[in-house]
């Protein structure tokens, strides 16, 4: 039983299939090389990673078995595994991306070679990504009409979790300390990883945040979204377990079309796999080049205190509320006017929930070489804060600078005069020039925006 992205017991198909069919299972995990072996693995997601695999083994213990865990090239390593353990079947979870979709291609030959059975289960999204289609046969690039299709789909019954599983003699194999896994150092305020706490922030989140979602999902201030996109990129949680746990409750309705805007770039991602660092629809952009104005925004230090919070957020959590995603995000393709793929790889580098479907789905849904239907919007800096963060508290909480301006001035601390923060920046570009500038390159590359108008700002 290969884990990849799907670490835990409960709700998992090819984790079940193997308790019910097999006499004896090696549950296994790769540290892959191809991830960890480079300069720019991500500390904040490896940390999650390790506590999570922690947990996954003590939940296997529990059942009377343990982690066998190896570290290298996937394929080779789980051939061997599997050679030792005289395995004829391997089973894992089926992912998405260009990276996993090669990794299977390469294991499947391989055990093939072995005479080795490779099986494949769903389990990383709700509706599998090839499972809808519109009545032309592609997949949608329209989030509307794939969320109304997608409310009625059929779903798989979920998995219970093993009770008792056997696992042969085969050398189990230790996780490395966490300064062995990865250079560099987290930020400073991570979530712990893991099926347990994920499972506890489920309970807890649903019983007393979920009835509030609808209304404060965008609340920068009230911090009232379920924090469980960790869980569920590393598949701590299965997101189909989430949807049912909250389906019929006050507030469910806001909260599962995120969770279907996440199978919704999950499909793009899988029909379209180039788009992880090509446009999906090319608009013609020539990106700017400026490393200093760059910096400014990835350190939060571009003097709209708004754009600050989020990237500073970023910095210390490795998390980033949603609404600040977009109003950062659009500050950095159309304010600067500098490559979204400069800010998704960012964005990559620390999120812990750095899912590259998600990730590359909303950059490109921002930046308007998407899905978005209305490509040439700009968000304004002031116009969002005054309406997401009217009391300035969100702002105050992230830029030490101005936790002493009082009320919605935090917004404009240029406005205040003699009384402005010295230690605070003034703003690197004018919002209004900027966005002026933005929609002329974009005319002068012949985008016209569609009358097309989206149900929402965005994912």
């Amino acid at each position: 039983m290969l884990f990849t992205r799907d670490l835990r017991v409960h709700d998992h198909p090819a984790l079940a299939a193997a308790a019910r069919e097999a006499e004896t299972i090696v549950p296994l995990f790769i540290l892959d090389d191809g991830i960890l072996g480079g300069p720019s693995a991500p500390p904040n997601r490896v940390a999650f990673l390790r506590d999570a695999l922690v947990d996954l083994d003590r939940s296997l213990r529990r059942r009377g078995a343990s982690l066998c865990v190896r570290r290298g090239d996937v394929v080779r390593e789980t051939i061997a595994v599997a050679r030792d353990a005289r395995a004829d079947a391997i089973l894992a979870s089926a992912d998405i991306s260009g990276y996993a979709r090669r990794r299977e291609a390469r294991l499947a030959a391989a055990a093939a070679a072995e005479r080795v059975e490779l099986r494949l289960y769903p389990g990383v999204t709700i509706v599998p990504p090839d499972a809808l289609t519109t009545t032309a046969g592609r997949f949608f690039s329209v989030f509307t009409a794939y969320h109304r299709r997608w409310r009625h789909e059929p779903r798989r019954a979920i998995e219970r979790a093993p009770t008792r599983l056997r696992v042969p003699r085969v050398r189990r194999g230790t996780l490395p300390a966490p300064a062995r896994l990865v250079d560099g150092t987290p930020s400073p305020d991570l979530p712990r990883g893991g099926e347990e706490p994920g499972r506890a922030r489920l309970t807890s989140w649903a019983r007393s945040g979920l009835d509030r979602y609808g209304d404060l999902h965008d609340d920068l201030a009230a911090d009232a979204t379920s924090r469980l996109s960790p869980y569920l990129h590393f598949g701590c949680l299965s997101p189909l377990e989430v949807l049912e746990r909250v389906e019929g409750k006050p507030g469910a309705e806001a909260f599962i079309r995120q969770l279907c805007w996440r199978d919704f770039f999950h499909q793009l991602l899988a029909a379209r796999p180039e788009t992880s660092d090509v446009d999906m629809r090319a608009r013609g952009d020539r990106w700017r080049a400026d490393d200093e104005a760059l910096e400014a925004w990835k350190q939060g230090m571009t003097g709209y205190p708004i754009v600050d919070a989020g990237m500073r957020q970023l910095l210390r959590e490795g998390f980033i509320h949603n609404r600040a995603r977009l109003i950062t995000a659009s500050f950095l393709a159309k304010d600067l006017y500098l490559d979204w793929r400069l800010g998704a790889r960012h964005y990559f580098d620390l999120l812990v929930d750095g899912d590259v479907a998600s990730n590359v789905g909303n950059w490109q849904w921002v930046a308007g070489t998407g899905a978005d239907t209305r490509p040439n919007r700009v968000f304004s800096p002031i116009r969002q804060a005054r309406r997401f963060d009217p009391t300035g508290d969100y702002v105050r909480r992230y830029v030490a600078e101005l936790s002493e301006v009082a009320g919605s001035a935090v917004h404009e601390p240029w406005k205040l005069g003699r009384r402005r923060p010295a230690a605070y920046p003034e703003p690197i570009v004018d919002h209004g020039e900027a966005a002026a500038r933005f929609l002329q390159a974009r005319r002068r590359a012949a985008v016209r925006p569609t009358a097309e108008r989206p149900p929402q700002d965005g994912p």
